[in-house]
């Protein structure tokens, strides 16, 4: 038997009111989610934050819409422009009812009720990071006398954003104070990073932008959402130099920059990058990347970008209740002293409260990481001999061993995220597995998710879409396993299992 107890549909994990995560014990469940089934939606109290809206938020909203409009909550003043601006005229600036004297309101853009708006709205909110913090919301309910008082949670007492910074310098090296620009998220993170550089590369007229092997869909979204037709360009294998040397040498002077994850979300591949940075700067591209899967802890990719973005959310807060990001800028970039002004404006800062329960947990992230990184290989080594278990994913797995370890910190410093696909079926698996089933990673408790399923349901379940996903070498039931801080034995056991 295992020794993970089931966890019921829509259970928040870790368990608190401002969890990210929420299980999906079934794929039932999990389809039932993407199709919005109320059997399955109706348990979903809260769940990875830029996805679900959180009940705190929906409260507020319910209480403060006008008759038969939707309002929807964002980060900031403005956000809220930005979000009206998206959706043109049939949209207005929400004002939050005045209160006391001292009280801050919240933002917000409202329109009439009408599906297709809607999800516009959400699918903005969610691309850019613009929705509004859960705790934010929740102080705000206080305030109004809906709710008695927060949830009680340790906060750190000083300092919150020096903290984080002081335990973030070491991933950095050669960054100084003014390099650090905290965010709301990691989505805000990178949208701000590639608006700022998009803004300034334009000015010489370079306006194309290049997406480097499969990433998260959001950032997918901002590259497809954000430019101008034709000035797109998606370079699907990481390792196909000729191909990235031929999209340089036809567009060269008219490239913006590259954007990438080191590794890739969900392949967890890494190029060449030393090849890659040579590629870029010979013919004047920015390079933005992002380290989240493994984590800027364990890999050292500043020397390499004009940017660094990364989500907090994952290590840096790993007990799985905040969201947070970061873009740090390479002081030896030529768009360093322009970067950091527009990041200044662009960029949505991160709520005092969840700063401050990420200062809490953010000292723990290297105790996490050696936990993790015990338990990685074993598991990885259990999964690549297993009969049931086609293919397996990590960040020295051999195709990009080499790449990867030229820039990781240490030999062992792979990160928490295993991908693997299986023989058999996925459901038969997936529903039988005692592990917690939910999305997010990097956190002290395992989770594992159907990623495709949850990323691009719509390019699973359609043929055009499945294509799409075979010729990036995505199989659409592949698995994405993060290996958090229990004992190897027992997430093995958990794997066996579940396989048979």
């Amino acid at each position: 038997m295992s020794a993970f107890a089931p966890l019921p549909l829509g259970q928040r994990i870790p368990g608190s009111v401002h969890s990210v995560s929420c299980s999906l014990p079934t794929m039932r469940a999990v389809v039932g989610y993407e199709e919005k089934h109320p059997d399955i939606t109706r348990h979903l109290t809260s769940g990875y934050p830029r996805f679900l809206v959180h009940p705190f938020a929906r409260q507020f909203a319910e209480k403060h819409r006008q008759a038969g409009h939707t309002l929807w909550l964002t980060s900031s003043a403005r956000m809220a422009g930005e979000l009206a601006q998206y959706l043109g005229a049939s949209s207005q600036i929400f004002a939050d009812p005045s209160t006391s004297s001292g009280q801050v309101g919240l933002n917000g853009v409202s329109h009439p009720e009408n599906a297709e708006l809607a999800t516009r709205a959400k699918t903005f909110l969610q691309n850019v990071g613009g929705f509004l913090s859960s705790r934010e919301a929740e102080d705000r309910l206080v305030q109004l006398g809906a709710l008695p008082a927060a949830v009680p949670e340790n906060l750190f007492p000083g300092d919150a954003a020096a903290e984080v910074k002081r335990h973030l310098r070491p991933a950095f090296p050669g960054a100084g104070d003014a390099d650090f620009f905290l965010a709301s998220n990691g989505m805000n993170a990178i949208y701000a990073a590639f608006r700022a550089l998009a803004e300034l590369q334009a000015g010489y007229g370079r306006t194309v932008w290049i997406q480097l092997g499969w990433l998260y869909l959001d950032t997918i979204a901002i590259l497809k959402k954000f430019t101008a037709p034709g000035d797109y360009i998606y370079a699907r294998d990481v390792f196909d130099r000729a191909t990235l040397e031929r999209v340089f040498t036809e567009h060269g002077p008219r490239i913006a920059g590259l954007i990438t994850e080191v590794p890739t979300n969900p392949l967890i591949q890494t190029p060449d990058l030393s090849w890659l940075v040579a590629l870029a700067r010979r013919h004047g591209a920015a390079l933005i990347l992002d380290p989240t899967v493994a984590s800027a802890f364990n890999v050292n990719l500043l020397p390499c970008a004009d940017v660094v973005t990364t989500s907090l959310t994952k290590y840096a807060a790993s007990e799985g209740d905040v969201i947070a990001g970061v873009a740090v800028v390479n002081p030896a970039s030529p768009h360093a002293a322009r970067l950091r002004t527009k990041l200044n404006t662009l960029l949505e800062p991160v709520y005092p409260r969840d700063l401050a329960r990420l200062a809490a947990q953010i000292g723990k992230t290297k105790a996490l990481l050696a936990r993790v990184h015990d338990n990685v290989p074993r598991v990885v080594a259990f999964l690549e001999n297993h009969p049931a278990v086609r293919d397996v994913f990590w960040a020295r797995r051999a195709e990009s061993r080499a790449n990867f370890d030229r820039v990781a910190r240490a030999p062992g410093a792979v990160g928490a995220m295993i991908s693997f696909t299986l023989r058999g079926p996925l459901e038969k698996f997936y529903d039988r597995l005692r592990l917690p089933k939910g999305p997010s990673f990097g956190m002290t408790t395992t989770l594992i998710c159907p990623f495709m399923f949850l990323a691009h349901y719509d390019l699973v379940t359609s043929e055009a879409g499945r294509a799409e996903l075979a010729a990036s070498g995505l199989d659409p039931n592949l698995l994405r396993l993060s290996v958090g801080t229990e004992p190897a034995e027992d997430i093995i056991a958990a794997l066996a299992e579940a396989l048979g």
